[in-house]
């Protein structure tokens, strides 16, 4: 497995609005607008960073059980995750289970922008959740 670069940083947000302002507002990053994501309870919005293809992608959850909702409750607005660009996911995620990485999703699933996207357990990575996504 190749990771490619970051793609992404997850930054959980009570509201996309307020959300942006630092990013877009006083850093100067253009808002590309937000895209819900209805299966993960999300809608999310993305800064692309400079020429490297990387974003920041701000998380607003579209309901109070989703997983940003209760990530917000359990450690408040932040950093939710960091996402590396693969070149394919299913062969990324076959490699880590072979090397006993526990997963969340064994699986891609359809990720906002159209990408194949995987999660791996914080309890596998120092506490940190790891998003693999494919962009093709």
């Amino acid at each position: 497995m190749e990771i490619k670069g970051i793609d992404h940083l997850g930054i959980a947000v009570k509201n996309m609005d307020n959300g942006k302002i630092f990013w877009s507002d006083v850093l100067g990053l253009e808002f590309a607008g937000k895209e819900t994501v209805d299966a993960q309870k999300v809608t999310t919005g993305f800064l692309p960073v400079g020429e490297t293809g990387s974003e920041i992608e701000l998380l607003e959850s579209t309901s109070p059980d989703g997983p940003v909702a209760k990530y917000i409750e359990k450690k408040g607005e932040g950093i939710q995750h960091v996402a590396f660009r693969v070149e394919n996911v299913e062969e990324a995620l076959k490699e880590l289970k072979e090397k006993g990485v526990r997963l969340i999703d064994e699986k891609p699933r359809n990720g906002a922008g159209g990408a194949k996207i995987a999660f791996l357990h914080p309890k596998a990575t120092s506490g940190v959740l790891v998003e693999l996504c494919q962009r093709d």
